[in-house]
């Protein structure tokens, strides 16, 4: 299939913003989650989903459904593959540097590997144990290896069984159906990995988000597919809270926190477990994007290096999160350890590295882009 350079671009821009993010520098807080309660890590996941759904329901009507479960099995291994390369680094190279200048941020990032090392390596590799920063991939891996067989479901039988049982399970994990089945099987299997080890993502809150991805996305190539249009009254609606997103998220007094020490209100918004607001505040920018984007795009000079880093989005998050682990055993996570220019500095060798990584990526592959397409074509125009 051509590419969409705007989805290229947007997903270069959730790179850039999760580096910002990961990164421990004074624009740290200030650009995170800039665009409301909503951070990179939404936007990023939601777009993979719908190229995923965009590329491989092409590939299960045009050949096959075999083909298609196959496609999918080898993007889930090439992303394992680079998941054990990063922690295999961070198990070395950075808990080596981090336990050499006797740093508490690599102590306290590797505290289960460095009391238990065997078991941490062994149960890293079976994405069970899965220190922070590391258990994006994990979590990708398990939604890859699901979805050729809901979306070979859903294409015989329909999305709506999928999506309601989908939207199910999201609402059993904002009750505790993680913790259920963590306590159920260290009962009999005596697994002695803690359960805040375990990835602070709820994979099964996050699986709504990834399937209705995959569902928008496989919608584009269904025979009669219409434009996504949505009535003028209910665009007024989502830009008006897009808008109080924005302004609640940079105005209000708690930061990040949108009901400062509330916990409980906290959880409506809750990243972790996707609360129900931060669904709600995701679908209004969902649909002001939708139908100002394309026209939007259209104005601008395409961003050709942001097009880049999306284009090669596995390396560069892994390249990521390699810059950020070595930032955090020199300096610890202190966001003022250095200068403003020292950020300055550091910012800028962070993206020199990963465009490096992207540029190579691209040349490797060798890469012949054929024309980009509007983004307008992929939402059905």
């Amino acid at each position: 299939m051509k590419r969409y350079w705007e989805i290229d671009a947007l997903r270069g821009l959730m790179l850039v913003l999760m580096t910002v993010t990961h990164l421990p520098t004074r624009l740290t807080d200030p650009l995170g989650q800039p665009f409301g309660f909503v951070s990179a890590a939404e936007g990023f996941v939601l777009l993979s989903a719908f190229v995923s759904g965009l590329v491989y329901s092409r590939i299960a009507r045009t050949q096959g459904v075999e083909s298609m479960r196959r496609a999918f099995w080898r993007r889930a291994l090439k992303v394992y593959l680079s998941q054990a390369a990063t922690l295999l680094f961070l198990f070395t190279v950075i808990s080596a540097v981090g336990l050499r200048i006797d740093q508490p941020a690599v102590k306290n990032l590797l505290s289960f590997y460095l009391a238990n090392p065997r078991e941490g390596f062994l149960y890293s590799l079976l994405l069970i144990y899965e220190p922070a920063l590391l258990d994006i991939l994990p979590m990708y891996i398990f939604f890859m290896l699901l979805s050729p067989w809901v979306l070979a479901f859903a294409l015989r039988h329909g999305w709506t069984g999928v999506m309601v049982a989908s939207a199910s399970l999201w609402a059993l994990a904002q009750f505790g159906l993680s913790e259920w089945l963590y306590g159920l099987t260290v009962r009999h299997t005596g697994l002695a990995v803690p359960f805040h080890e375990m990835g602070a993502f709820n994979a099964f809150a996050w699986q709504f988000l990834w399937f209705a991805g995959l569902w928008i996305g496989a919608g584009r190539n269904a025979p009669g597919a219409q434009p996504l249009r949505f009535p003028p009254w209910l665009v007024l609606l989502a830009g008006a809270a897009a808008l109080y997103g924005f302004w609640w998220r940079h105005h209000g007094i708690n930061g990040q926190a949108p009901f400062g020490g509330d916990v409980e209100l906290n959880l409506l918004f809750d990243k972790w477990q996707l609360g129900p607001l931060r669904l709600v505040n995701l679908a209004v920018l969902g649909i002001v994007a939708v139908r100002f984007g394309p026209a939007f795009m259209r104005r601008i000079p395409r961003l050709q290096w942001l097009e880049d880093l999306g284009s090669a989005s596995l390396p560069v998050f892994c390249a990521h999160l390699v810059a950020v682990l070595l930032v955090l055993a020199v300096y610890g996570d202190s966001q003022t350890a250095r200068p403003w220019w020292g950020d300055v500095l550091l910012l800028a060798a962070v993206f020199g590295w990963l465009y490096g990584v992207a540029r190579a990526t691209l040349w490797w592959d060798g890469r012949q882009k054929p024309p980009a397409l509007p983004l307008s074509r992929a939402l059905g125009d």
